[in-house]
């Protein structure tokens, strides 16, 4: 048996061998970095007064200083980051990020290569990581864990973070990590997003900035605010007056505040088709079973507050305490005119005429607000003795969606029966959205319509983790490298979520109000003309009509009782963590064993033939552990440029809603739906080879392929089945349908990225040296078993997604225009090929531009979305359109300070 030296160096050896293949292929040319261009290093040991900062110590990393000064790294200094880390990262600074107008975490991110966005009512809101969907990835704030705080998570996981709920504002910077480390948590299979906080800066000027701003949307005509500012420095101690301080002791504390606050009042238009594929209209038809024409008004207070205290005496002792809250208010009113025909058309050419339905046109409003928050708060500290490392730290995070209404209210179309229209429609509209028209304008009256329905909800979600951490690390000659060490750590999650949504509706006897008396105004006409809406419903009126009378009905509290869950989940870790260095070659690798016991509550009902109701709790729970190797490395061929290769593992935990084993039974349609609480967990083994050259100025060319196999990947699965007749199954006969969720078979995404930045300025003369150029592009190529016998791409992956940027950066004057590109993705799985929904690709432009007046102050004007892309839904062929809304652009100006 050999020894474990003997198989580490071995190991060692062949990645060695892997470097040295790949090093004919990145024979790149370009001029090194000069000293001058390398960023400045910040420090953490006593310094000269006549710098006002202390000294650099050799052993800081360049990621380190990013973490310890964020707001004001360079990008020079980010650049180093990712050149230094020991495994893949791509990393963003707020200096970086505030050159485009973008507003939140999500929108940032999707600027870094490997990242595709999802888009919610004109924001970004989900991150996919190499064609990896939101819920299998990770977030953090200052290290911790975040937790979803919006429950409309894309692939019905429940764990991914809505990133529009975190301004820009709050972020220092962006940290996207594609390969783990063995200290990091393994619930990461596509990576793991790091926000990093603004802290203090190590040197002793105190310091404020941020900017006031205003702007506009034109499809409204509404107003922005847009405001923040940081401000911070140490103090205490008995160090000098002035700006300069020489160590720690003179000024061992600090401080640093963050404020950040977005206002704005988006609309957006929107049409969602349905189409007919029953009776002579064999799926895929282009019939129609009806469409929504919807009008929103949407009203947005997004915020974030942080508070970062420190307090380091010396070199190698620091503790701190973090705080910060992000998230937003919202209010949304949807007004809506709903289209159904009857469902009996016939069809001449590409058009359709079809009667009218019982229900026909509906006028509806939905009249909603929201607040969704996250929390984060922790304590910890780092102490250096003797070579060796500890740190330490205790937090608590919660993610918050609290509902605290939403009115729904219905007025139904009740012409005479001489006035039934006839409907005639094609689907000729802007991007092949529905025209129609109506043999009479009987629909157009609001007198031919009466209240059917008036609902109102309330929803409570709170899902929040206690979590400990602590790490030791300490230096080793094990294997004569020039630097070696050993990092063991372990860490406890204890995590609970909990989810309930009453509801309630207006008695019958209360119903029958003409619209006439609710509504005022011209009747709007939107999409371009394409539609007319009637007036719009007035906002409150139901409210302050029939709030007090709203009751729950049987159906209300049937719904109400099958939304309730309630989840626990704990995750414990152990580690052991390897590095070692010699000459140009450094190795990093270990192991990390997770134990996860989790218990999954809610509550079933059961529906007898005769229709009544009964409830049941139930219960699911899974324990399991985990091992999760890793090695990674890069070999330098010289100073610019570098070769690494990584094999990482990682986990996805199933879905709250997934593997919650609340059951309904219907007898009548014969059906079964539950959660499944025997869902393994989803499972990678990722392998990663990249090449990087490191250009002047901040540039870079590098290129990596990535290979992630999947094990247990989970899936919505419908099935047939028989049960006993009795019991809890009781009235169910023959063959009965049952939807759940199941793994499926091994699963991949493949893939590639390049990317490329560079500045001119030691290529072009004088005023021209200002110019600069980005791109990026990943491709992937994913598989899923989507249906038995057929293969599709896993859901959320696009294909190809790129960035492209233009910039000129010179006294003073900061101008980038930034085009982003994704193309499209399975965004939900039918019953075939022909219905499952797909997100369209799209192309969107942005512009963004400031002039420094002098050091401390400069003005910006920005547009957001100069392309007015829409977002668009199809199902199974992309002339099949389900959903196409638009919103317009959005200008940005104001004023930068910084002191």
């Amino acid at each position: 048996m050999k020894s474990p030296r003997f198989a580490q160096t071995m190991i060692a050896l062949s990645i060695a061998q892997v470097f040295s293949m790949a090093l004919p292929f990145a024979a790149f040319a370009s001029e090194p970095v000069v000293a001058s261009e390398k960023p400045e290093v910040l420090a953490d040991a006593p310094a000269s007064a006549a710098s006002g900062a202390p000294a650099a110590t050799e052993t800081e990393s360049a990621v380190e200083q990013v973490v310890i000064q964020a707001q004001r790294s360079s990008n020079a200094l980010a650049r180093a980051a990712q050149k230094e880390a020991a495994n893949l990262i791509n990393l963003m600074t707020a200096e970086d990020i505030k050159k485009l107008p973008d507003v939140s975490a999500g929108e940032a991110l999707r600027r870094i290569p490997g990242i595709s966005l999802e888009t919610d009512t004109g924001e970004g809101r989900y991150i996919n990581i190499r064609g990896i969907d939101s819920d299998l990835n990770s977030t953090t704030f200052a290290g911790m864990r975040l937790p979803a705080s919006n429950n409309a998570s894309p692939q019905v996981g429940g764990r991914a973070v809505a990133m529009d709920a975190i301004p820009n504002g709050l972020v220092g910077a962006l940290t996207v990590t594609k390969s783990n480390l063995p200290e990091q948590d393994a619930e990461a299979i596509g990576g793991t997003i790091e926000i990093t906080p603004k802290t203090a800066p190590t040197n002793g000027r105190s310091f404020v900035e941020g900017h006031v701003g205003t702007g506009y949307e034109p499809l409204r005509g509404t107003p922005i605010t847009d405001l923040t500012i940081s401000a911070g420095g140490r103090f205490g101690g008995g160090g000098p007056t002035d700006s300069t301080i020489s160590a720690y002791k003179d000024r061992p504390f600090s401080v640093v505040a963050t404020a950040a606050y977005y206002e704005d009042k988006r609309g957006i238009n929107d049409v969602e088709p349905a189409f007919l594929d029953s009776g002579n209209f064999v799926s895929p038809s282009q019939a129609l079973g009806g469409w929504d024409q919807r009008w929103y008004q949407y009203h947005r207070q997004r915020h974030g507050l942080g508070l970062d205290l420190g307090y380091q005496p010396d070199a190698n002792n620091s503790y701190y305490v973090r705080g910060f809250n992000a998230g937003y208010t919202e209010t949304v009113h949807r007004q809506r005119l709903t289209v159904t025909p009857d469902g009996n058309p016939t069809q001449n050419g590409n058009s359709f005429t079809d009667g009218l339905s019982a229900n026909g046109f509906d006028k509806t409003l939905r009249d909603e607000k929201e607040k969704i928050g996250n929390d984060v708060f922790m304590v910890g500290g780092k102490n250096k003795f003797n070579g060796s490392v500890l740190d330490y730290r205790v937090g608590y995070t919660r993610g918050t969606f609290d509902k605290l209404y939403d009115y729904s209210s219905d007025f139904n179309f009740t012409p005479a029966a001489s006035a039934n229209p006839t409907i005639n429609y094609n689907l000729g509209g802007a991007g092949g959205t529905p025209l129609f028209s109506v043999t009479n304008a009987a629909y157009l009256n609001p007198a031919n319509y009466n209240l059917v329905s008036f609902r109102n909800s309330t929803e409570t979600i709170r899902d929040n983790e206690k979590s400990a951490v602590v790490n030791f690390k300490f230096p080793t000659k094990w294997f004569g490298g020039e630097e070696e060490s050993m990092k063991v750590g372990a860490s406890v999650r204890d995590r609970n979520r909990s989810l309930d949504n009453p509801q309630y509706s207006l008695p019958s006897s209360f119903l029958g109000l003409p619209l006439t008396s609710a509504i005022s105004g011209d009747n709007v006409s939107f999409y371009h003309g394409q539609y007319q809406n009637l007036p719009q419903i007035n906002i409150g009126q139901l409210q302050g009509l029939y709030g007090a009378d709203m009751v729950q009905s049987a159906s209300n509290y049937k719904n109400t009782q099958l939304a309730y869950s309630r989840d626990k989940e704990d995750v414990s870790a152990v580690y052991g963590q390897y590095q070692w260095e010699s000459g140009d070659l450094e190795m990093v690798g270990g192991v990390r064993a997770e134990h996860t016991s989790g218990t999954y509550d809610g509550i079933a009902s059961v529906t007898d033939a005769s229709g009544n109701i009964g409830f049941s709790p139930v219960e699911g729970g899974k324990t399991y552990t985990n091992w999760f190797p890793s090695l990674q490395g890069r070999l330098k061929q010289d100073d610019n440029t570098q070769v690494r290769a990584a094999f990482s593992s990682t986990i996805a935990r199933p879905g709250f809603p997934q593997v919650n084993p609340s059951l309904q039974v219907d007898t009548g349609a014969n059906t079964v739906s539950t959660g499944n609480p025997n869902l393994k967990p989803i499972t990678s083994q990722n392998l990663d080879l990249s090449y990087e050259h490191y250009l002047p100025n901040a540039g870079i060319i590098s290129f990596g392929l990535f290979d992630k196999e999947l094990s247990n990947y989970i899936i919505t699965n419908q099935t047939t089945t028989t049960y006993p007749n009795n019991g809890l199954f009781a009235g169910l006969v023959g063959a009965v349908h049952v939807q759940t969720f199941t793994n499926t078979d091994k699963s991949y995404a493949r893939g590639a990225e390049f990317n490329y930045e560079q500045r001119f300025n030691n290529y072009l003369p004088g005023a021209w040296g200002g110019l600069g150029a980005g791109f990026n592009y990943t491709y992937v190529k994913s598989s899923f078993q989507i249906r038995p016998g057929e293969t599709a791409l896993l859901p959320s992956t696009s294909k190809n997604t790129a960035n492209v940027t233009l910039f000129y950066e010179r006294d003073g004057i900061n101008v980038r225009l930034g085009g982003y590109y994704v193309s499209h993705d399975l965004w939900a799985v039918g019953g075939s090929k022909d219905t499952d929904v797909y997100n369209d690709g799209r192309f969107t432009m942005d512009l963004g531009s400031s002039y420094a007046i002098n050091p401390n102050w400069s003005v910006y004007a920005n547009v957001k979305n100069l392309t007015n892309t829409p977002l668009t839904f199809y199902e199974g062929y992309s002339n099949r359109v389900i959903q196409r809304e638009y919103y317009g652009a959005t200008v940005q100006a104001g004023v930068n300070f910084s002191f």
